[in-house]
């Protein structure tokens, strides 16, 4: 389960020390519990919303209860990020 202060937390952390795969490895590290992926927002299917539009980059939430990953809006429900990184284009 996500809550807004976790997204909070991440957004913070992200802004201090930039996306990159060290990053995301970092997060992984230190919160086992919850699945991180690192793309470029152009990787990530037309008509998904981000949960969350940052500077630089988009927080999607993803839900592995089921059989496979999916993106989700349910806080409830999500188990991990995509931090996707925007390009200087969009």
């Amino acid at each position: 389960m996500m809550t807004t202060d976790f997204l909070d937390r991440i957004e913070a952390i992200i802004r201090r020390a930039g996306l990159s795969n060290d990053a995301v490895a970092a997060l992984r590290e230190a919160l086992p519990e919850h699945h991180f992926t690192y793309c470029l927002d152009d990787d990530i299917s037309a008509g998904i919303e981000p949960v969350r539009q940052c500077e630089g980059f988009n927080l999607y939430l993803i839900d592995a209860s089921e059989h496979c990953l999916r993106f989700t809006r349910d806080l409830d429900s999500a188990t991990g990020l995509v931090l996707a990184e925007l390009s200087d284009d969009d």
